[in-house]
């Protein structure tokens, strides 16, 4: 048997960040060792929201380079954009056919976003679960790396998988669509917003300042570490659930600096915060300064950009097509001459 296969992608709306890298891509880097690894740059999920037309294909190259800047390797998986692969859109379309509309009216994220967007709320917004769904399905992939807040689009896409195609169009012996499993990211990577210790760092938090981004300059992450929301006792500590934004910040140098949780609970047990915020700021900086190099000469060189995504795509499409020939077959379309 081969390597397990995993698919990952994520949404090139607003810079990655902290959360993104360390909660997803680092997992990521290290599945390229022990699974089959794919990874898009989901861009058609990006319009499912008011967007800017001019920034999308430059935001989506620049997420692209990301993903090499911290570590995916071309030799060693799949990187491609989820527009250029057509097989996202068909097998959407016909996963649309038999998934029921209230499976999509109870998803919690959808309920979230209808609220912030009122009137202006589109059928994407409301499909796009199925469309993450094709995503997943079209590579038979065995996991699927998912954090809570992407369980139940996992669970969706399970659901349509078995009930609504491989129960009715296929074969106990022969499925249709491989149902994949969740992939459970390693604890430790949850990264906390820097102005508000409860809730996740994200992309569509208006706060700029709750969020380092990937390509901030030094002294732009070392102001926003400054600022962060802080408590006003002496000593760092984890696990104390009175101050997340202490638990949020010790982790986060945790990771960043290499030394571990348990080095720096020590380390950092008597430690003011104006001591210990330098010291986080530093730990930061250093820890991006090689991607942000890297992501510059990959940005500089739209050549060598394009040869990775063309071929990525290429991979891609060999399993998506082959995947969407099933269903087209079972579903009774006529055969392509």
């Amino acid at each position: 048997m081969g390597k397990p296969r995993v698919l990952s992608g994520v949404q090139p709306t607003g810079a990655l960040h902290l959360g993104n890298w360390l909660g997803a891509i680092r997992n990521w880097v290290d599945l390229q060792d022990t699974h089959d690894t794919f990874v898009c740059v989901v861009d058609l999920h990006a319009i499912t929201v008011p967007h800017d037309p001019a920034r999308l294909a430059e935001d989506t190259l620049n997420t692209a380079a990301l993903y090499l800047a911290c570590g995916m390797d071309p030799q060693r998986c799949s990187i491609f954009i989820q527009s250029q692969v057509a097989a996202h859109s068909e097998l959407c379309w016909m996963l649309n056919c038999v998934t029921p509309l209230n499976w999509l009216e109870r998803m919690i994220q959808f309920k979230e976003k209808a609220v912030k967007q009122g009137d202006n709320v589109s059928v994407g917004l409301l499909d796009y679960p199925v469309l993450m769904a094709a995503d997943i399905l079209l590579y038979d992939a065995n996991l699927v790396p998912v954090g809570e807040d992407q369980k139940q689009h996992l669970e969706l896409a399970r659901d349509i998988a078995q009930q609504r195609i491989n129960a009715r169009f296929g074969r106990e012996e022969q499925p249709v669509l491989k149902v994949p499993k969740p992939l459970i990211l390693k604890e430790g990577a949850r990264v906390m917003s820097l102005t508000d210790g409860r809730s996740k760092m994200s992309k569509s938090d208006p706060n700029e300042a709750s969020r380092i981004t990937l390509l901030d300059p030094p002294e732009l992450i070392t102001k926003k570490i400054k600022r962060a929301k802080t408590d006003p006792e002496r000593g760092l500590e984890f696990a104390n659930p009175d101050r997340p934004e202490t638990d949020n910040l010790l982790g986060l140098y945790a990771i960043l600096s290499g030394k571990g949780r348990e080095a720096v609970a020590q380390e950092c047990a008597d430690m003011g915060w104006g001591q210990f915020k330098p010291l986080l700021a530093d730990a930061a900086v250093a820890a991006l300064e090689p991607i942000q190099a890297r992501h510059k000469e990959l940005m500089a060189d739209r050549v060598e950009l394009d040869r990775v995504l063309a071929t990525g795509r290429d991979q891609a499409e060999s399993v998506a097509n082959a995947t969407l020939k099933r269903v087209r077959d079972a579903l009774g379309f006529a055969k392509r001459s």
